[in-house]
């Protein structure tokens, strides 16, 4: 049986009928601020949107006035966002009404652990896998907390609907609740006036954990588990889904990330992970009101009641609320004593934020709540240290639960354990006492300076980063296994850079001492091209003991991210596993290799079909490298929000990878936008997370369905159709002289780089050319004015001369496509990102160019665009772009004659700030129009 996507199963009825209903409060509340002059216009700018009359439709935007623009942007900015909405409650909606029901659907957990239990080796599959979302600061949130906090008010209302439908809440009370949220969200700012710090990423990101993940994660284990056992698989101590950040851990171009950013990354995650614990405690303490008339307990359970100081006359006979009260309040000396660490040399400002992310949860019941509150808000030194000890780890504290659940047991109440105490045991194998493993990352050419001043102040080498790659990894081997002195231990001064490097890997060395080896797993090498990078980092992590001869406490990691890179990552890794001293620190991590895969530069680097099939062989090579060696190698793969950086749909991402490329462990970036559409509230990320393990499980069991012989050909395909596409890109992007000044003057790449929507900076150094320019600010602006270059360049001309060579060549496409999940998966994402594209409004954006031979590079693109729409459909053997995804047609039909119409208003802005006619303080217009497209495309950086 074909299983069908979920979206297949939605509603579209109520989808339109709430999408109407939050239309319809929109236009009365936008009615009531502005006079009826412009609201006409507002009309009239949908209604020729609609019917697709750019021509008038420019005319009426040229004539608004910029306090016009103002509050016109701000409706057409609004109204997707809430449609947006009203999809994912649907979305929501389905998914508890299809597990509830027993429904079927593509990438269902039940289906997928029923038929991975046909397998022999079932029981070592479910119990080793791990999947690891990874967070990070990528800047395509352009929303403000605030905004994204009315959002989820106006989700959770909108879960009232039906049974506002059905009678049992009152339509009145609703309504209004509703049209109140609408209101504020018309009336607040949209966007940020101030740039994002560090601080502050790293707090927005936690409130994921709050609204959905702490929820989700357990949940999703629990049931895991719960199906392995129906099929007779006992699994111990599985970790399907653990979570990963990058956020204060990433220094990669972002001067802004230091020692103490990682500090506070590492130990807010902490406050978050214990603040939600104790919270479950009290829930529990509230819960078990057994008493000893009642029923039985253990020694153990009696010894813990005995050490508590709640000594209410009421709770003499309760030995459970007692011991809970005893294991909550060493958590929270637990808490007080991490924040006493945490307060040394913070400032009041980066205080207030963490206080506020903490406080907004603290909604404790029982004896204890002022006490925690108290102590949460910061009025920490009242509470003598004496009161109770602390826990020293993670474990220390699921065994006092375990106490707890092993007395239960022995009494017969085993029901007791489900709900909120088994997930709270999850939670505490997924979390621990740190939240989510930090990865650490910098770029090779740091570590090389760095290095390179060690040994110069040592007086080993005065000029190391001249020398060749094998005397280089000479020096470097001999450092490692020879010389057990610190090479920083001399008096000799140190470099602003090396100063800030060692400091880091000092305070990453601490964080591991204080909350654990998990807390910081691997550290990342950008622009990784030999193992004399690898070797760099290595002796950097030796200066702070995080690396010796035998073991490696973090793992080193290479990200091959150029095209050229990729290629020769093969070569760089063989050379890496034959050295003996990376054979004992892979086996240290229990043989598991992990390499990361750079899916943006890759692209930028030599276009969609170039990096993707690079990225596959890639896996192909280096596994079977793994293999040759004895080792697992694991894949970490960096995707961004949008096809043209590795995005797209997750299940057929993960589905379409090489045969045998996962192996038990994957970790994948989440990112910007990305992360609120898919983890914004408990079930959305229940169900993402919940397609993640289905997704690689069905990878990892997947056979081939075609004969080896035809793989062979298929490579020799690709092989053949990429090449061309890779120059048919590069001539282009990198060999045209009009081409740079067309994407800075035809797109609004200038106002993206002054968003404040994130702390790093757009380029890694001052943008003179294409390549300095980071990826991400890269895609968002071709997506801004709807080319969507980066998904999709250069594919159909290519396609097109093999297809010309050869008229059967059609049918090999055909057969590839039908037959190879990689294949299908490159193109419909491909026909996605065609979808999304507007040539007409790129066209408008083309003439912001001043010279003409600059503006013709648009006719090079268009032609290849329709190139491109026709090669695909014609492979695909159908007649319009989406006819296998009509829901996502269906849904882009409905949304983008709105925000076609904020591509008008930034394109008249534009204009309006290169001529000087508009002031300074209504630039931010400009990031009003950007926030507005990015929100109706959902996947646009």
């Amino acid at each position: 049986m074909v299983l069908q996507k979920l979206e297949n199963f939605r509603n579209k009825d109520i989808v339109k009928e709430e999408a109407e209903i939050l239309t319809d409060l929109l236009d009365d509340i936008t009615k009531n601020l502005v006079c009826p002059e412009t609201f006409e216009k507002i009309s009239q700018l949908k209604d020729l949107s609609k019917t697709k009359n750019y021509r008038d439709l420019n005319q009426l935007v040229e004539q608004l006035s910029n306090e016009e623009m103002t509050v016109i942007s701000r409706y057409f900015a609004i109204l997707p966002l809430l449609i947006n909405i009203s999809e994912d409650v649907d979305l929501a909606y389905e998914i508890n009404h299809l597990n509830n029901v027993d429904g079927d659907y593509l990438g269902k957990l039940s289906s997928t652990i029923k038929e991975v239990a046909k397998n022999e080796d079932a029981q070592e599959i479910l119990e080793n896998l791990n999947i690891v979302p990874v967070l990070t600061a990528h800047p395509t949130q352009v929303q403000r907390k605030t905004m994204l906090d009315l959002t989820n008010h106006i989700h959770a209302l909108l879960r009232q609907h039906r049974d506002v439908k059905a009678g049992l809440i009152n339509e009145n009370k609703w309504y209004n609740n509703l049209r109140c949220n609408i209101e504020i969200m018309m009336q607040t700012d949209m966007i940020r006036d101030k740039k994002l710090k560090v601080t502050n990423e790293i707090t927005n990101v936690m409130e994921y954990y709050n609204s959905s993940f702490l929820q989700a994660v357990p949940n999703l284990v629990l049931e895991y588990k719960r199906l392995a056992k129906e099929h007779g698989l006992e699994l111990e101590q599985p970790h399907p889904i653990t979570m990963g950040m990058w956020i204060g851990g990433d220094r990669d171009g972002n001067p802004f990330v230091t020692a103490d950013t990682l500090k506070r990354s590492a130990t807010i995650q902490s406050e978050v992970i214990l603040n939600y614990y104790i919270e479950k405690i009290s829930k529990l303490y509230r819960h078990f009101s057994l008493s000893t008339g009642l029923s039985n307990t253990s020694e153990a359970v009696a010894e813990m009641a005995a050490l508590s100081s709640d000594t209410s006359v009421f709770r003499e006979k309760e030995p459970y609320r007692r011991a809970f009260h005893y294991i909550q309040s060493k958590l929270i000396q637990t808490l007080v004593n991490l924040k006493e660490w945490t307060m040394v040399g913070e400032t009041r400002e980066d205080r207030y934020a963490v206080e506020r992310l903490l406080g907004a949860s603290n909604h404790q019941q029982g004896p204890v709540s002022d006490y925690i509150g108290n102590r949460i808000s910061g009025a920490l030194k009242e509470i003598s240290a004496k009161e109770s000890p602390a826990y020293a780890s993670a474990q220390e504290f699921k065994e006092d639960l375990e106490k707890i659940k092993d007395s239960l047991l022995e009494n017969k109440s085993e029901y007791l354990i489900s709900g909120e105490f088994a997930e709270l045991l999850e939670a505490i194998d997924v979390f621990g006492f740190y939240l989510a493993s930090i990865d650490m990352r910098q770029d090779s050419s740091v570590h090389e300076a760095c290095v390179a001043e060690l040994l110069k102040s040592a007086g080993i080498n005065d000029h190391y980063s001249d020398l060749s790659e094998d005397k280089k990894c000479q020096i470097l081997l001999k450092e490692l296994l020879e010389d057990p002195r610190i090479l920083s231990a001399t008096h000799a001064d140190k470099s602003e850079l090396l100063e800030k490097e060692l400091a880091i890997f000092q305070t990453a060395r601490e964080l591991k001492d204080r909350l654990g080896e998990e807390v910081i797993r691997q550290n990342i090498i950008s622009h990784a091209t030999s193992v004399s990078d690898m070797l760099e980092l290595a002796v950097m992590l030796k200066e702070v003991g995080l690396i010796d001869i035998e073991k490696a406490r973090v793992q080193i990691v290479p990200l091959f991210e150029t095209i050229e890179d990729l290629d020769h990552s093969e070569e760089t890794m063989r050379s890496y596993l034959s050295l003996p001293i990376a054979k004992r620190w892979i086996a240290s991590k229990n043989n598991y290799q992990e390499i990361m895969l750079g899916y943006s530069d890759s692209n930028k680097d030599g276009g969609y079909l170039s990096s993707c099939w690079t990225l596959f062989k890639a896996q192909q090579q280096l596994t079977a490298i793994g293999d040759e060696f004895g080792v697992k190698i694991t894949f970490f793969h960096g995707r961004g929000g949008t096809v043209g950086r590795g995005g797209g749909p997750t299940y057929e991402a993960i589905t379409s990878q090489p045969l045998k490329s996962i192996n038990d462990r994957i970790r994948l970036t989440e990112q910007g936008e990305v992360i609120g559409n898919k983890y914004g509230n408990k079930d959305a990320a229940y169900y993402n997370l919940e397609m993640l393990v289905s997704a690689t499980i069905n990878r990892m069991i997947a056979e081939q369905k075609s004969p080896f012989s035809m793989f062979d050909r298929f490579g020799e395909v690709m092989d053949k159709v990429v090449n061309r596409s890779y120059d048919i890109y590069r001539d282009l992007v990198f060999g045209n002289e009009h081409f740079y000044d067309y994407f800075f003057e035809s797109s609004p790449i200038k106002a993206i780089s002054s968003f404040n929507i994130g702390s790093r900076p757009a380029a890694r150094k001052t943008i003179t050319e294409i390549g300095g320019l980071r990826a991400i600010p890269w895609v968002f602006s071709w997506s801004q004015s709807r080319v969507m270059f980066p998904g999709w360049y250069g594919v159909g001309s290519s396609f097109k001369e093999f297809i010309d060579e050869d008229p059967e060549n059609i049918e090999t496409l055909r057969y590839m496509y039908k037959n190879w999940p990689f294949f299908q998966s490159l193109l419909s994402n491909v026909d996605m990102v065609l979808s999304k594209a507007n040539m007409d409004i790129a066209f408008e954006y083309a003439q912001l160019c001043e010279e003409e031979e600059v503006r013709n590079i648009y006719q090079i693109i268009l032609h290849e665009w329709q190139l491109t729409k026709d090669i695909i459909l014609m492979i695909e053997e159908q007649d319009e772009l989406l006819a296998e995804n009509p829901y996502l047609k269906e849904s882009l039909d409905y949304r983008m004659p709105y925000f076609n119409v904020l591509n008008y208003i930034q394109l008249e802005l534009i204009r309006r700030q290169r001529t000087g006619q508009l002031p300074a303080d209504q630039d931010k217009l400009i990031h009003i129009t950007i926030n507005g497209v990015a929100t109706g495309l959902r996947n646009s950086g």
